[in-house]
């Protein structure tokens, strides 16, 4: 045992050694020197945001005139991680919003300092190169429609995820400030038109309804829009009544219009013709021609553009088609009838609102021209289309928990069972068979479901996380991020303050229970067992609220230190990285683990500060169900014996401080072949049945 005790001692030591190697915060300019070959990187730009945020931007121009733009995301979305602090990114990208690269500059996460070598960070940032500011990125998870997918760092996944949303958050803020994505735009969804939706229709009845739109210009409208230009007076005067343009225009790809207007026949060539993501629009005019009579071929047509959000869209001569005819019932004559296709390289929403631009030119000489233009709006009918609902998006807390709500039933059902022991436990314990049974399977189930599945093992940095964070800002969100661990604390709370710490320890501790399943197997393969005498062993007791102690001491100086002397929990090692590290760390877990075949945990006896931390409020436990004897200590010792981790004292009192709440000892008090008492009680009615059944015999 001397040896063990030594060796945590230099185990610690060298965990505390580990400390001196955290990395100091990264500078950004000589990263952005190299990333742009670059000599001097200007000072930061503050740009405005629409609600007023002020933003600070590095605003780079590369050696080939181009823009980029880097920023810090702890300057513009500071959400903080696991471990209550924030992860601090250098971001960059270029002016078309495509991610550069991603730099970790500063972090205080537990899981990253110790345990996962810097080149899985890097692996991890290195995924959004070349990604664009417009894609829904997702961390893990199979690949769904309308999500980028990128792996996630095995152990750190609530890490990685605060991440991803702080560098999406921040770089979007930027790129709204600087208007490469419009504000609204990147919040809305993208329709798509019904195909199965038809029905017969007149001209009158479209035009009513406002599937096809009409522009009317007269000639004094066209006066009145170059009054003040060189054009002004360039014309005759006409009667300013005359009608100078009529302009219809829709869009045919919405069956209810194109089949009504163009006929089986056409609208399905249409059809084929488009592709993905591509759609139609017809214009059908007198008057003043839409397509100009200059257009010549591989130009582009100057007269009309169809607008939405901040995209212009123009049309050369491979988009369009003359229309000859058009079938539908009431249709007026044309002298000019157009299809333009809207190419898949633009960003076109078919249910989001969207103007036909007509622009009218003046000759001022020979050469020279001026333009003005005339805009009417659009808006395709709800019933012709399918606009998905964009809820706001869920805090990143709830994300998790629904991607993981299986796995919070499961623990949450696991509990529930427990607490029916717990009630129940003075009727199981007269049942040693089926107690034995039901604790050992609770023990496989918090080892294998708790421990290596939802990596749900508690340490004592979440308390000092805990502490730090009541007295500081305290935010729940960031307790919620990790849902097996936010169920475990509260958990952990609710049976500490209703029967003690040693609910946990003895029954939801995943590193406890494996330990107390490898002594159990030593048991039955009768490895010999050894216990320190009781004197030795109570004294032992105060190592693990030294290590406490000295651990609290640390945080309060620095939460990042006290993480690495922490490292005295084997906790990390076998059930967040199984075993996947140093070979020191895996040393150490196995020496704790393996001491366990000739004696039952050692460490949650003598070194466990988390035990120690749990044990502390333990007076405010409301009940007291282990039931003793006045006989227990004195005369009787049969528990004090049996108990495996030594927690009744001689006097026969149970040390809740120190008890693991197996109930071991409760079934011995039911049982009357086990308890000295209640085997002399049985003797004695035994005694006085035989004296009775003499009796009456005698009387026969």
């Amino acid at each position: 045992m001397q040896r063990i005790i030594l060796l945590a001692l230099l185990i610690a030591f060298s965990s505390a050694s580990s400390a001196l190697f955290i990395s100091e915060p990264k500078n950004p300019v000589p990263i952005l020197k190299q990333l742009f070959s670059l000599a001097e990187i200007p000072s930061k730009t503050e740009l405005t945001h629409i609600n007023g945020d002020v933003i600070p931007v590095w605003d780079i121009t590369q050696n080939d005139g181009s823009k980029a733009y880097a920023f810090e995301t702890d300057d513009i979305a500071p959400i903080p991680a696991y471990s209550g602090e924030t992860v601090n990114m250098l971001v960059s990208f270029d002016e078309n919003g495509n991610f550069i690269n991603t730099t970790v500059l500063e972090h205080h996460e537990p899981i990253l300092l110790v345990g996962i070598p810097e080149s899985s960070l890097t692996q991890f940032t290195d995924q959004y190169d070349n990604l664009k500011l417009q894609d829904r990125i997702k961390v893990g998870g199979n690949t769904s429609e309308g999500h980028v997918h990128i792996d996630g760092i095995s152990g750190a996944t609530v890490t990685v995820m605060v991440m991803n949303v702080a560098i999406l958050k921040a770089a979007r803020k930027v790129a709204e400030a600087i208007g490469i994505i419009d504000v609204d735009e990147s919040r809305v969804a993208m329709s798509s038109i019904k195909t199965e939706v038809f029905k017969p229709a007149s001209w009158i009845d479209l035009t009513g309804d406002g599937s096809i739109r009409k522009l009317l210009l007269t000639q004094g409208a066209i006066d009145d829009a170059f009054v003040g230009t060189e054009a002004e007076n360039q014309v005759a005067e006409t009667d300013r009544n005359n009608q100078f343009a009529e302009v219809y225009f829709t869009q045919l790809n919405i069956p209810t219009v194109g089949r009504n207007l163009l006929g089986e026949s056409e609208y399905n060539w249409l059809m084929e013709q488009l592709q993905p993501g591509e759609h139609a629009i017809g214009i059908f005019s007198n008057g003043y021609s839409h397509k100009g009579s200059g257009f010549v071929r591989g130009g582009i047509f100057d007269r009309i553009q169809i607008l939405q959000g901040n995209d212009a869209i123009s049309f050369r001569d491979v988009d369009f088609n003359r229309l000859s005819d058009l079938y539908i019932e009431g249709v007026p004559e044309f002298s000019e009838m157009s299809l333009f296709i809207i190419r898949e390289h633009f960003t076109f929403n078919p249910g989001q609102p969207w103007q036909f631009e007509f622009l009218v030119r003046r000759q001022i000489g020979a050469i020279d021209s001026i333009f003005t233009s005339f805009i009417a709006d659009y808006l395709v009918l709800d019933k012709y289309v399918d606009t998905p609902i964009i809820a706001e998006p869920l805090p990143l807390w709830r994300e998790i928990w629904s991607e993981k709500s299986v796995q919070v039933i499961l623990l949450v059902t696991g509990l529930f069972i427990l607490l029916l022991i717990l009630f129940f436990q003075d009727i199981l314990v007269r049942y040693p068979k089926v107690m034995n049974h039901i604790r050992h399977w609770y023990l496989i189930y918090t080892v294998g479901f708790i421990g290596f599945y939802c990596a749900g093992q508690l340490s004592v940095v979440n308390v000092f996380t805990f502490l730090q964070a009541l007295l500081s800002n305290f935010n729940w969100e960031t307790f919620l991020l990790d849902p097996a661990i936010f169920i475990l604390w509260a958990a952990a709370a609710f049976f500490g303050i209703l029967w003690g710490r040693g609910v946990y320890c003895g029954w939801l501790c995943p590193f406890g229970a494996l330990q107390e399943l490898i002594n159990y197997a030593a048991r039955i393969v009768k490895i010999p067992q050894f216990e320190l005498p009781y004197v030795i062993h109570e004294r032992l007791w105060a190592i693990k609220y030294i290590i406490l102690l000295i651990l609290f001491g640390i945080s309060l100086q620095s939460l990042a230190l006290a993480e690495q002397y922490a490292e005295v929990e084997p906790f990390k090692t076998t059930f967040l990285l199984k075993f996947s590290r140093e070979w020191g760390y895996v040393l150490w877990a196995g020496i704790l683990l393996a001491s366990n075949l000739f004696t039952r945990k050692v460490f949650c006896r003598y070194l466990c500060p988390l035990g120690a931390a749990l044990s502390m409020p333990t007076n405010l436990a409301l009940f007291d169900w282990l039931k003793r004897r006045k006989e227990c200590g004195q005369p009787c010792k049969t528990c004090a014996n049996e108990c495996e981790i030594q927690a009744i004292e001689p006097s026969g009192k149970i040390n809740l401080r120190e008890c693991h709440y197996c109930l071991d000892c409760q079934v011995t008090y039911f049982d009357d072949d086990k308890c000295p008492p209640l085997i002399l009680k049985k003797k004695n009615k035994e005694k006085k049945q035989k004296i009775a059944a003499q009796i009456s015999a005698v009387q026969l």
